[in-house]
């Protein structure tokens, strides 16, 4: 090589070497390779870690072995600002010959012989072909056990922050449920295995959170009946007059039944009515159960069993008023049979059959079912269509 050819050489070749520095200290500053480094691994990822390491390790020992025979070459031509043959012949051996020799550690095991390394040599711009995949494969694996790591040490934050929930709302309560210890448990287990081997947690190559998942759901589900504990108990007061409010109108709903029940009674004969529906002492009763778990601070279970009270109020409300409805509908349904008869009797006077015996005598007979007091009616409903027939009959006759 010339001394022209030799400068151009040695200038690109130490910028490939600054180029190589600053993308080893990068791999190495990397988050995912930092914390590979800094934390205690176990399992899978301390196994990955080996291989990174080992990777590593090698690519060092490359590039020192690569910027061993350039310094020689930078230092022979500094020596010589004109260098002569002998200079031009090692220089040229040292940028472009086989001068970097790797030690037995640096050669694979597939390139050993049954006697051992045998040594290898390379030339500088071969150093960087062996280097360049290596870098390749280390900096994906490190890539890859960041991208997982990150995914479930997130996930786990977001729970565990849910988990710092529950445990305020207990202080806040002043009561504790049991199965938070056991997800407390559960969470401890995962969080360890996420910081100390997070590549047993992956799936296709990709971080697999359902161990995580489920621990949050149930803490989810915790923490929201906790919330609902919460309110009750700051609420409770409040909700407790409203129960006993609706006790109340199921109470006199029931009263109002049972005196439809005997007006119904005492004016028709036979009726067909429902059962009167008596449940509001039942509910006073499981409202004072209520307040003995107030008493006790039992919150949790109190929640529930209000919102159960509380339906049942609601339910029972609802019943004593159809019944009422039920029962005071036959009272309106001879109230309409009145009416009905009535209507029929003007209809007799409109086609001038007033004066009919026949039909005043059907129009007296259902007159004094549905007027007698208890009412026949469904004598009085049979009576009522007989005599609407007879009109009816006697209309078409006149008609024709």
């Amino acid at each position: 090589m010339s001394r022209d050819e030799i400068d151009r050489t040695l200038t690109r070749l130490k910028g490939e070497r600054e180029r190589i520095t600053q993308g080893l200290l990068e791999l190495e500053a990397h988050q995912g390779y930092q914390m590979l480094k800094g934390t205690r691994l176990t399992g899978e990822t301390e196994r990955s870690w080996v291989g990174i390491n080992g990777r590593m390790a090698t690519l060092w020992k490359l590039f020192d072995a690569h910027g061993k025979v350039l310094g020689e070459a930078e230092e022979l031509r500094e020596r010589h600002s004109k260098p002569g043959q002998a200079q031009l012949a090692e220089l040229t051996r040292l940028l472009t010959g086989t001068s970097v020799e790797l030690v037995s550690e640096e050669i694979p095991l597939e390139e050993r012989t049954l006697l051992g390394p045998t040594g290898e040599w390379l030339t500088l711009d071969g150093v960087i072909e062996r280097m360049t995949p290596l870098y390749e494969e280390t900096a994906g694996l490190v890539a890859s056990v960041n991208e997982i790591w990150s995914a479930l040490l997130t996930r786990l934050g977001e729970v565990e922050e849910t988990a710092r929930a529950v445990a305020a709302l207990h202080g806040a309560l002043g009561a504790h449920e049991p199965a938070f210890d056991e997800l407390s448990r559960l969470l401890a287990a995962v969080r360890e295995t996420v910081r100390s081997d997070p590549m047993s947690l992956t799936s296709g190559g990709q971080a697999d959170t359902a161990r995580i998942d489920a621990i949050g759901t149930d803490l989810t589900a915790l923490r929201g009946r906790l919330e609902d504990a919460l309110r009750i108990r700051d609420e409770h007061d409040a909700r407790a007059r409203g129960i006993e409010a609706t006790i109340g109108l199921v109470e006199t709903a029931e009263h109002e039944a049972a005196d439809a029940r005997d007006r119904v009674l005492a004016k028709i004969d036979s009726p067909q009515l429902p059962d009167i529906p008596v449940t509001s002492v039942a509910l006073r009763d499981r409202l004072a159960a209520l307040e003995g778990l107030r008493g006790e601070g039992r919150w949790v279970e109190l929640a529930s069993r209000a919102a159960e009270v509380e339906q049942a109020a609601a339910t029972a409300l609802d019943q004593a008023r159809q019944t009422t409805a039920l029962i005071t509908g036959v009272l309106d349904r001879r109230d309409e049979l009145r009416g009905r008869l009535d209507a029929y009797k003007a209809k007799a006077g409109r086609l001038g059959l007033a004066e009919d015996t026949e039909l005043t005598g059907l129009h007296q007979r259902a007159h004094d079912l549905l007027w007698t007091s208890p009412c026949d009616l469904r004598g009085a409903t049979k009576a009522l269509a007989d005599y609407q027939r007879a009109i009816a009959s006697r209309a078409e006759g006149t008609s024709r």
